[in-house]
């Protein structure tokens, strides 16, 4: 009797244990934001990556605004980021 009593805690614990793991992973893809590339709104040393030859990646850009250099930012917000040099971009800006 202990023993079939001890198997349906132990089953019912199991069950609530994966019900929340599930409503865990749910939630987080529920409030994931979708991101973009957005070129010239970085400041200087944090871009998250850069465009173009003989180019490289994540804190490499040289000066604020630079239109080579990208950020993520939650989509459809790029065009609406203004900077003292323009607007965000979802292509490379060239100098």
């Amino acid at each position: 009797m202990k023993t079939l009593a001890l198997a349906t805690a132990a089953l019912a614990l199991a069950s609530l244990a994966g019900a929340a793991l599930a409503a865990d992973a749910t939630d987080k893809a529920a409030t994931a934001v979708a991101m973009e590339k957005c070129y010239g709104v970085a400041m200087a040393g944090k871009n998250d990556c850069r465009a173009g030859a003989g180019t490289t990646c994540a804190g490499s850009a040289k000066k604020d605004y630079d239109g080579m250099h990208w950020k993520n930012v939650p989509a459809g917000t790029c065009t609406s980021i203004k900077t003292p040099s323009g607007m965000g971009s979802l292509t490379p800006i060239k100098s």
